[in-house]
């Protein structure tokens, strides 16, 4: 089996590693990688957001599956050239990443679909905005209603703070189109997870669950982030929680897809607050896999990804089948100086090496090789993996890897886990 990896993440290092595991695998090709993938396959440079291009790269290559790694892509329609000439994706259409390519889209969806969700409203100019904002309580809620690479939500405290936002992104244009409309919507407290499903298009399978840091910052302060770092499972996850994300979330999703004529085959992520009182409301859907939610939910499910991958993008999921999880992931991301207003790169990086020792893990992100060696080249610069038996191990392990890597200037949060492990 040949198959190619879009994306040069963190994400898609980790996708490539699983994949590279199995015996079934004859050759990855990682599209177009970065300077820590070469570990796990052939980089091909590829403008990925170019349906044509990545067609005719698959079709040369002899490509048995594509697994998409970040949404950019998806919202193209990367996926429907593929599908119509028979290449196996892990993916949706255009129509169905519009789940994520449309904070708008998404919400009404909810709604029609009675997937719990704030109640919101959708903006197209700064007079709409005021009103928004005026008929609901602090924290205020702004979302860029386009792709933002998770940086266009802001939640503050702040009413002037919140209006400016709105000015900047629709008057200023500060996201460009992705932030001509905006979503307000109400602040929903409690406790949020990231419920990672493989779907088949008509079923779906939810992985271990998992918990991301967006804040870029201890304490969960500074501005919001592509993500700081993450753990998998979450430790109270029990089958009553898990039985009512299928229930109230991904089977009403998988039955309005189906009813709008979208056959969605690929991830689906549901980011979710769960309240006290063991309620569960959608923040937002996303049509991929999660960074750096990936790279610690492979290495707990571990010999099954690839077999997931083939099986949902060939129609065929197993519904019975319980993806276990006998060892815990924590992972840790180094972030440039500067991160992620405007960060710092071009500096080198020593001790990063992408080998598996068996406890832990480093995934590329933002590096790229050069005759002096490796050097930083984006914000995220790597997520550095532990696993163990626990939570526990898995968090001193990868503190302890991440503690022999330079960058000058880069900086990582020392609190990942700490709220799941009752230190904070």
């Amino acid at each position: 089996m040949r198959v190619m990896i879009l994306g040069s993440g963190g994400r898609e290092h980790a996708m490539g590693w699983g994949v590279s595991r199995s015996p079934q695998v004859q050759e990855v090709f990682m599209a177009p990688g970065n300077g820590g993938t070469s570990n796990v396959g052939r980089s091909v440079p590829l403008d990925i957001c170019d349906p044509p291009a990545v067609l005719k790269a698959a079709k040369d290559l002899g490509v048995d599956l594509v697994i998409v790694g970040p949404e950019a892509p998806l919202v193209a329609g990367v996926a429907d050239p593929l599908l119509d000439a028979g290449i196996r994706v892990l993916g949706p259409g255009s129509k169905g990443a519009q789940l994520e390519g449309s904070k708008a889209f998404a919400k009404a969806f909810m709604t029609d679909n009675s997937v719990r969700t704030a109640q919101f409203d959708v903006c197209s100019n700064v007079r709409e905005c005021r009103r928004a904002l005026s008929i609901r309580r602090p924290p205020y809620v702004i979302k860029a209603d386009g792709l933002a690479a998770g940086k266009g939500v802001l939640i503050t405290q702040d009413l002037d703070e919140a209006i400016r936002y709105c000015e900047d992104l629709i008057e200023r244009g500060i996201l460009g189109d992705a932030g001509s409309k905006v979503v307000i919507e109400d602040h929903i407290g409690g406790f949020e997870i990231t419920a990672l499903a493989m779907v088949d298009g008509d079923r779906g399978i939810i992985l271990p669950l998992s918990q991301d840091h967006k804040r870029a910052y201890e304490g969960d302060r500074g501005p919001n982030t592509g993500g700081m770092g993450a753990y998998c499972p979450v430790p109270w996850e029990r089958e009553e929680l898990l039985s009512k994300i299928r229930g109230e979330v991904l089977e009403p999703t998988l039955r309005g897809l189906k009813a709008m004529g979208i056959r969605y085959r690929g991830i689906l992520y549901m980011g979710l607050m769960v309240r006290d009182d063991g309620s569960i409301w959608v923040l937002e859907y996303n049509v991929r896999m999660g960074d750096p939610e990936t790279q610690v939910t492979i290495p707990v499910i571990g010999d099954q990804w690839l077999s997931l991958c083939w099986k949902a993008a060939d129609g065929r999921l197993d519904v019975d089948r319980v993806v276990e999880d006998h060892k815990t992931a924590l992972g840790v991301v180094l972030a440039s100086e500067g991160y992620p207003a405007r960060p710092i790169t071009g500096r080198h990086i020593q001790g990063a090496d992408p080998f598996d020792d068996g406890t832990s893990l480093v995934f590329h992100s933002g590096t790229r090789l050069e005759s002096g060696g490796l050097v930083s080249s984006g914000g995220r610069v790597l997520t550095v993996v532990g696993i163990g038996e626990d939570l526990k191990e898995a968090r001193e392990r990868a503190y302890d890897r991440i503690r022999r890597i330079h960058l000058q200037g880069g900086f990582y949060r020392s609190d990942i886990g700490l709220r799941a492990m009752g230190e904070v």
